[in-house]
């Protein structure tokens, strides 16, 4: 970042042309939303259609998964919106404007979600399209035989880990990208853009905090977990979490921390995976916040009700891909593309998207924790008696991702 910022200001006229480089890493990492989405989606709801025999738990993890991820969403729209963070930033804008020249009504607004052909909807990045037919396809694979869903569902896991390590490939030209994209936004624009990004740093982390404290705290209280033996058995996995921006090389950590507090293994080998899935609370975060700020940047107001559809898009595609390195950036350049703003705002949000990721991968962490132990407490087999010492042994059969 700091490379391509010096080039576009001391030679603007060559990082102009450094474009090409940015926009090739744009198509490549385009390449890899649906798939994902659809991947990510059908396998894990197929895989998860047990949960009728898990019963109770199942449905209050996910009761409590949707309802603290929206708040997470409703922090970060509203911090966003606040800081204006983005307001002003002059990132040149070569797409944009569709969503303020489409006067769609409600109905239309309606209809556009529903897919009528799954390709297209692919081909022109309808994520949400895409979105819709991966539940339905994943709902109706779950009803079928095992032995008929079995192939389908191996796909669909092979797919995944397929596209995990696609991206992971794509972003070995991280740098390059974010270095070509920061060089012509500065050699475009000026110097400014930077004062934004740090402006938008500063957000992330206060909405976090307020997250956290206004959310994650209450939970724990109402709950009643004791929060200093918490504290001591969360400190090393959400510190692993920040230090690599990587929430499965904190889940180990994490599930023996959890069942060494006192949280039956059972119920720490469901929730834990699960909420890898559906409880994305820093992430969530993010992607609101993001989203508003590259609108900010392209000069587009969203209205309220925009901002509102979006948020739906964004709490729907954020499922199912923790596992992904960078996951959130993909997930915002898909649903920016869709709703008709700029792309080149998340561009120049790669150059301090590992800063971003450190703390949003921590929250993820933290809240994945705090979930566990408060749907222990919801079913009645929380031990508050249970050493913070973890067990020597994980669960049998869970794996770190």
């Amino acid at each position: 970042m700091l490379a391509g910022a010096a080039l576009g200001h001391d030679w603007p006229q060559v990082a102009i042309n450094l474009r090409v480089v940015s926009m090739i890493f744009l198509r490549l990492i385009k390449t890899i939303i649906a798939p994902l989405i659809f991947a990510t989606l059908v396998s894990g709801i197929a895989a998860h259609s047990d949960l009728k025999k898990v019963g109770r738990m199942g449905i209050k993890a996910i009761v409590y998964f949707e309802v603290v991820t929206t708040l997470a969403l409703i922090i970060g729209l509203l911090a966003i919106n606040l800081s204006r963070a983005g307001v002003g930033a002059q990132v040149p804008a070569a797409s944009g404007e569709a969503l303020q020249a489409q006067k769609l009504t409600a109905t239309d607004t309606i209809l556009h979600i529903f897919p009528e052909n799954f390709a297209k909807a692919v081909a022109e990045g309808q994520v949400l399209q895409v979105v819709v037919f991966s539940i339905v396809f994943g709902i109706a694979l779950a009803m079928v035989r095992e032995e008929r869903r079995r192939p389908m569902l191996q796909f669909a896991e092979s797919l995944a880990e397929t596209m995990f390590k696609f991206t992971n490939i794509v972003m070995y030209f991280a740098p390059l990208g974010v270095g070509a994209a920061i060089a012509y936004t500065v050699g475009s624009t000026g110097m400014g853009i930077l004062l934004h990004l740090a402006r938008l740093l500063v957000t992330l982390y206060v909405a976090l905090v307020v997250f956290i404290v206004g959310v994650l705290l209450p939970i724990a209280l109402l709950a009643r977990v004791p929060l200093r033996k918490f504290v001591a058995a969360v400190a090393e996995p959400v510190s692993i979490a920040f230090g690599t921006a990587s929430s499965e090389a904190a889940l180990p950590r994490a599930m023996e921390s959890i069942e060494g507090l006192g949280v039956p293994r059972e119920i720490v080998a469901f929730v834990m995976p699960t909420g890898y899935s559906f409880n994305l609370d820093g992430s969530t975060l993010y992607l609101s916040l993001a989203s508003i700020f590259v609108a900010q940047a392209g000069g587009i107001h969203l209205s309220l009700g925009q901002q509102l559809l979006m948020m739906l898009t964004l709490m729907l595609t954020s499922k199912g891909v923790a596992g992904v390195s960078r996951a959130a950036i993909v997930i915002l350049l898909g649903t920016v593309g869709s709703f008709g703003l700029p792309v080149e705002p998340v561009f120049v949000l790669l150059g301090i998207d590992q800063l971003m990721d450190m703390g949003r991968t921590a929250v993820n962490v933290l809240g994945n924790c705090l979930a566990t132990v408060v749907v222990a407490r919801w079913e009645g087999d929380f031990d508050q008696n249970g050493s913070t010492k973890a067990p020597d042994v994980l669960p049998t059969g869970v794996a770190s991702s």
